[in-house]
């Protein structure tokens, strides 16, 4: 089963690619022509993104080196407690809607303090897995494309995030302790 998965994976953009050529042989599509063409809009709209993603990057950056979000989180720590969150992983449910690479290094170093098989390792992987990268979303694309008003999609995805984190504490807890 495992070396036909292998063989499937090995040959299967190569097919994929041979495919698209077929059809775009078949409908008379200049492949190659369209192929570049979608490249220089590819190039075109990523250096668009650069400034918003320059500008998020940059805020995390503020966010995490100045102290601020381990002093929201000290805030915050004693209604954590009461309501049976750990405080440890309110880091990365703070940054999680915020910036994925962020979260990632919260959840890199939850996974090396506590350990993979951990409680807090699962939770971070689970939260990791479960919520999205929403403020992200909207600053770089929603910026790219021009969309002014985000109003309802920010509420939706905020929401979905914060399902997502009380979801994740309630299946880890359930199932692991």
């Amino acid at each position: 089963m495992i070396e036909a998965m292998t063989v499937i994976s090995i040959w299967l953009i190569p097919i994929t690619v041979m495919f698209i050529l077929i059809v775009a042989i078949i409908k008379k599509v200049p492949a190659y022509e369209v192929f570049v063409e979608g490249g220089k809009e590819g190039l075109k709209m990523s250096i668009s993104l650069l400034p918003f993603l320059l500008g998020m990057l940059v805020a995390i950056a503020i966010l995490r080196s100045s102290g601020a979000l381990d002093a929201f989180i000290g805030l915050i720590q004693p209604l954590l407690l009461k309501v049976g969150f750990p405080a440890e992983i309110a880091p990365l449910a703070i940054l999680r809607p915020i910036s994925g690479t962020a979260a990632l290094s919260v959840t890199t170093e939850m996974i090396q303090t506590y350990g993979p098989d951990s409680f807090l390792g699962r939770l971070a992987s689970t939260m990791q897995g479960s919520t999205d990268t929403t403020l992200y979303i909207l600053t770089v694309y929603f910026g790219a494309v021009g969309i002014k008003k985000m109003g309802a999609a920010l509420k939706v995805g905020l929401i979905a995030d914060f399902i997502g984190i009380i979801v994740s504490v309630i299946i880890v807890s359930w199932l692991f302790l």
